[in-house]
């Protein structure tokens, strides 16, 4: 279930029997979640190559493969990370690219906002609680406390803000009725969710830097012919379809 709170999610897309040597395990970061599995599905009815899926915040699951984490790719929700593991050498030379850029929505399931004004609530501090991933460890997250910060609304939000560990709890405490508003990526509005939404408004992507989403081939992949070949792959049009349509965008 996209809301689960598990730390680490394995999306097991083979009978695991017929694992093998040539499968490939691919961290991804917790919004690409749904899209990657659409993915790893496509490449494998292709390839026949097997793919596992670990899922949690970009944050988390750098610190994961700085201490050894057996992945063979690594799927993020921004540049920094990937960035910084290959200049300390974790990752295949040439191999960091851009393979989609997020956006993020303000998002409400709240019945007093049933005709619309989320903004002006945001702007003008008229709500309960207020939810976003946690920016130090999620780029979905630091994207809201940017456009937090550009409506000069920040230190005001932060007295009555729930951090959620990645974007796929920030969104869970939103339709639980935890949070009055929440602040979560495009793609999870898109994938559809379980309740309906009261109030919905696309952030400008001028309040907030860009929500580049960068993957890297690492180092200790077992299996690098695979490997490159997935990276491969998110640059052909059936992949760029999919990822579109799951509410990113791709630069070519």
């Amino acid at each position: 279930m996209i809301f689960s709170r598990t730390f680490l999610l394995l999306i097991i897309l083979i009978p695991i029997g017929s694992w093998a040597n040539e499968g490939l395990t691919i961290a991804v970061a917790s919004n690409f979640q749904r899209t990657a599995a659409k993915l790893a599905a496509e490449f494998t009815s292709v390839t026949q190559t097997p793919i596992r899926i670990s899922v949690a915040s970009t944050g988390n699951l750098y610190t994961q493969i700085i201490n050894g984490a057996p992945y063979d790719i690594f799927l993020a929700a921004d540049v920094e990370r990937p960035k910084r593991l290959e200049e300390n050498e974790f990752t295949v030379a040439g191999s960091r690219m851009t393979y989609a850029t997020g956006a993020l929505v303000l998002w409400s399931s709240d019945s007093s906002f049933e005709d619309g004004g989320c903004v002006a609530a945001i702007k003008g501090g008229l709500y309960r609680r207020l939810a976003i991933a946690n920016p130090e460890i999620a780029p979905y997250g630091l994207a809201a406390k940017e456009y937090l910060q550009a409506i000069g609304n920040w230190r005001d939000a932060s007295s009555r803000m729930v951090f959620g560990e990645n974007i796929s709890q920030t969104l869970l405490f939103a339709v639980t009725g935890n949070v009055t508003f929440a602040l979560v990526a495009r793609a999870q509005v898109v994938a559809g969710l379980p309740v309906d939404a009261t109030c919905t408004w696309n952030v400008p992507s001028s309040m907030h830097s860009d929500i580049e989403q960068q993957g890297v081939l690492l180092t200790h992949s077992k299996n690098l012919e695979s490997a490159w070949r997935f990276m491969r792959f998110l640059r052909e049009p059936k992949a760029i379809k999919i990822i579109e349509s799951s509410g990113y965008t791709v630069t070519e």
